[in-house]
């Protein structure tokens, strides 16, 4: 019996069309339509309870969708069995049997797939190579680190080949070191095996490193799909500009008159004009400079200085309003010192602080 494809997997299009749950009365996604391209990896990014896990697991079959369809490829899946979705799920919690050896948590979805020894031996230690596992192999599941039992659960993901991985927070449990190192793996592996890959997580930094695009989830919406680079240069509304970011992106509220920002005696010029009663006005920390008060567009005291190492995040308090400024390693300032901010025009994002969504 074959282990299923061997050679390199072209990856298919998976897709969700007019995708609903509720769990009783709480509806935890609303009207979802997502389509993943071939090979892609794409992560679903959001807060706990965005929906984003729900989405997940309607995919992999473990909840059904309560309105809705969903493909894998041009296979409509919404009423098949998990098993026959052709996928693999890695969760946060690994799911290793303990009393089995590396090399037999690698090999179980071929075994339970009748697949003869000889075979299955070579299909283990290929995988195992993958995710550089081959001098474990014997070892149990208690005698590794955490990475090393996140790897044993890819490779048992790997081994099958399937048309699509599903991957569930995988990398949570591990030290901010390791993370990153693992992070490398992940995106290496991908690109290599060419698999779709739908990859859950709340951690920023795991998708603006991984994705080729980002779909950010709040309260069961989609907010936004795009690539890394356009969700932060581009965000579609305010709140996210203000998730992706970190620090995040410091808002200001006043009004925009004309090409005008307005906020309590200070007067900015904007790169859009308009009239908009309530808005707010958004820039990142990277973008602003600290000058002198006579000099600034927006004017306070510095509230905190913090050397992270290559750059000092320097806190002004501005009025009602914290605005934190990313400054140079040797940045110094005395505490309560009066300063100004200044910011590039093409710095500024502005929102309507009614809808959230930006004025363009």
């Amino acid at each position: 019996m074959s282990t299923a494809r061997t050679d390199s997997n072209p990856g298919v299009s998976v897709s969700y069309d007019k995708v609903q749950k509720s769990f009783g009365a709480v509806r935890v996604l609303e009207e979802f339509n997502l389509d993943v391209k071939p090979g892609e990896f794409l992560v679903l990014l959001g807060a706990s309870g965005s929906g984003k896990t729900t989405a997940l697991r309607i995919l992999s079959g473990l909840e059904t969708a309560t309105s809705g369809r969903v493909r894998i490829g041009d296979r409509d899946v919404t009423d098949i069995l998990p098993k026959y979705r052709d996928i693999s799920m890695v969760f946060q919690s690994y799911a290793l049997y303990p009393h089995k050896t590396v090399a037999e948590n690698i090999g179980f979805p071929l075994k339970v797939r009748g697949v003869n020894s000889a075979e299955m031996d070579v299909a283990i230690r290929e995988s195992a190579a993958q995710v550089q596992l081959e001098k474990l192999l014997d070892r149990y599941p208690r005698e590794l680190s955490g990475g090393q039992r996140q790897r044993v659960a890819l490779a048992r993901a790997i081994i099958r080949r399937p048309s699509v991985f599903l991957m569930d927070e995988p990398l949570s449990n591990l030290d901010a070191k390791l993370r990153g190192h693992m992070r490398a793996e992940l995106k290496h592996m991908q690109q290599t095996l060419g698999i779709t890959t739908i990859y859950v997580t709340h951690d920023q930094i795991e998708a603006m490193t991984l994705a080729h695009r980002v779909a950010i989830l709040e309260k069961g919406v989609l907010q936004q799909l795009a690539p890394p680079a356009e969700i932060y240069n581009d965000p579609a509304n305010l709140f996210v500009a203000q998730f992706i970011g970190s620090p995040p992106m410091n808002i200001v509220k006043g009004a925009l008159e004309g090409g005008h920002f307005v906020t309590q005696g200070h007067k900015i010029a904007t790169p859009v004009k308009g009239k908009v009663a309530s808005a707010i006005l958004g820039v990142r920390p990277e973008d602003c400079n600290v000058t002198s008060a006579s000099k600034g567009e927006l004017k306070g005291q510095v509230y905190a200085t913090e050397l992270i190492g290559d750059h000092t995040l320097v806190t002004l308090k501005v009025n009602d309003s914290f605005v934190v400024v990313k400054a140079s390693k040797d940045f110094t300032a005395k505490l309560n010192e009066a300063v100004g901010v200044t910011f590039a025009k093409n710095s500024i994002y502005l929102f309507d602080a009614e809808t959230g969504l930006r004025v363009r």
